[in-house]
Formats: structure tokens, sequence, C-alpha cells
């Protein structure tokens, strides 16, 4: 089957759209840099698979982050991902995690936080309390307070074969307010049948055709979904550059070198006292003329 994909799909004549996201290889790469506990685990496939979901909504170019914050063990979940579906992710956490351990468990008292950047226009930001049981139930919680369309989410998580998978869909009104609720339960009622094996195991066209065999569908042409982190030593050397060049010398005079951790990949970057001053010497040349 085709992993790490994408579908969009339209059923005529009823004004509701769905998506469907399977994903492999990503999900491991995402979640390979650091030795996460399996409940961890599995609430990043599920944030990864929603953040991929909500990401395919955006009518513009730009991406999404949807963190989770609250002020349990699991302090912060985040995923970003942008139109052309290159996800990233992290979370923290401290002590050890029961396997059974619920949502509610590991974040405690939280919310998530949903921001959109168009790469031309106005960031958005919605914030939502963490109140449903499931991830599931928070993000349409979102939808229904902040885009008041109706809209159901199916995230899952599992194993087969030995290899970790993340899957899910998303069924939502059209905004051209032609959708009507019986249309829209009956599609749900449907979807609510998919199995985790399906998702895991078939091609995304089975899947379609398993659940909605009896109604007309229209997919779109898929898109591949991969993890890849946007961090360099350029973009560490910029954020330094940022810094009162004083502090940044004590600093590396007290430890020898600077370090920068990447938290989405666990890249590493160390810069010297020469790779300093040449940060500051071409960022701000006048400084130098100056005394």
């Amino acid at each position: 089957m085709a992993q790490d994909s994408l579908h969009r799909y339209l059923f005529d004549g009823v004004s509701v759209r769905g998506e469907l996201v399977q994903l492999s290889d990503s999900f491991e790469q995402l979640t390979g840099s650091k030795e996460y506990p399996a409940p961890i685990k599995n609430l990043l496939g599920e944030l990864m698979v929603a953040t991929s979901l909500l990401t395919a909504t955006l009518k513009f170019e730009g991406s999404i982050t949807v963190q989770i914050q609250g002020d349990g063990p699991v302090p912060l979940v985040v995923i970003n991902g942008n139109h052309e579906q290159v996800l990233r992710g992290t979370a923290r956490w401290h002590g050890e995690l029961a396997d059974d351990i619920t949502l509610q468990g590991m974040i405690g008292k939280g919310q998530i936080v949903i921001t959109i950047e168009p790469e031309k226009g106005e960031r958005y930001q919605g914030i939502v309390g963490l109140e449903g049981e499931t991830l599931q139930e928070c993000i349409e919680d979102y939808f229904e307070r902040s885009e008041q369309l109706k809209t159901r989410l199916w995230l899952r998580t599992g194993d087969v074969d030995g290899k970790n998978h993340a899957s899910g869909m998303l069924l939502q009104v059209m905004p051209d307010g032609q959708g009507s609720d019986e249309d829209f339960d009956h599609l749900a009622q449907l979807t609510d049948t998919v199995k985790n094996e399906e998702l895991f195991t078939l091609a995304a066209e089975d899947v379609l055709y398993r659940l909605y065999h009896q109604e007309n569908v229209k997919v779109f042409e898929p898109k591949n979904v991969t993890f890849k982190c946007t961090c360099s030593r350029e973009r560490s050397a910029s954020a330094i550059a940022a810094i009162e060049r004083q502090e940044v010398e004590k600093m590396v005079v007290e430890t020898g070198n600077l370090k920068l951790h990447c938290d989405y990949c666990g890249t590493d970057y160390e810069f010297d006292s020469v790779d300093i001053k040449a940060i500051f010497d071409q960022n701000s040349p006048s400084s130098d003329s100056m005394h």
C-alpha cells in the first residue's frame, strides 16, 4: 500500500468533504530522535495525524502548529506541518508514565493552541481547553467553537508487523451552507465502522470503498506526507546573532563553546569562540568601527 500519504475526497451531491491520512515511515522518523514512552509516542502519532488533516484544510500556503500544553507530567506536545505536508514535532515529559495513562493524566490541566501562519497575511491563533477525554474530542471541540463547521475526526495508532502506524480520517461539512446534518451524520456513522487494521494495512482507495461503496465519492490526487526538520547551522547562527554579543561571549568563556539543541530532530549545533566572532562580525560590521 502507499504509505505516508494524504487523500482528500468529496461526496457527490452532498456538501461534506473528507480526508484520510496514513503514516508509517514519517511517524517512525519523528519519534526516533528520542526514547519516547509508549503513551507519548501514541499521542505524538495522533497529533501528527490531526495536524496533517488540519493542514490539508488550509486554502493558502502556510503552516499550522498544534500544541498541547499543561501542568501534568507531559507539559508539552507539539506538531508543526505546512501546506506541503512536511511535518515535525516533539514532546517533553518527566518521570515514569504508566502504559494506560489517560490524556488528562499526561497533560493535567491544559489547553490546545492551534496557530495558523499564512506565508502572506495575518497569523491566527485559536485556544481551547483540554476538556475532552481524547485528542479527537478536543479538536472537534475546537472546530465547533472557532470554525462553527461540523467536524469529526478518527485518530488511530498501533503496530503492525513491527512497524509503527498512525492513521486517521476527517469529515467536515462544507462552508457553503448546503450540508445537512442528516447527510453528515449518515457519513459519520459509516466512518465509525473503520477498523485500525484497515487503516494500517489497506490502500486508501480500498478503505474508502469499504466505507462508502454506496456513495458517489470523488477522490483527489494524494499528497505525500514527510518528516523533515527545518533546523540548520545557519538558523542557529541567526538565533545567536539576535542575542547581546557580550552575553554570548561570556557564555563561551564559561562553557568553552555554545551548543544549540533542536528539540524537533535532536540535532546539536556547536559554536566555539572563533565561530561566535565570525557570526557577530558578519552580522554587525558597523559595530567594530564604533570602538
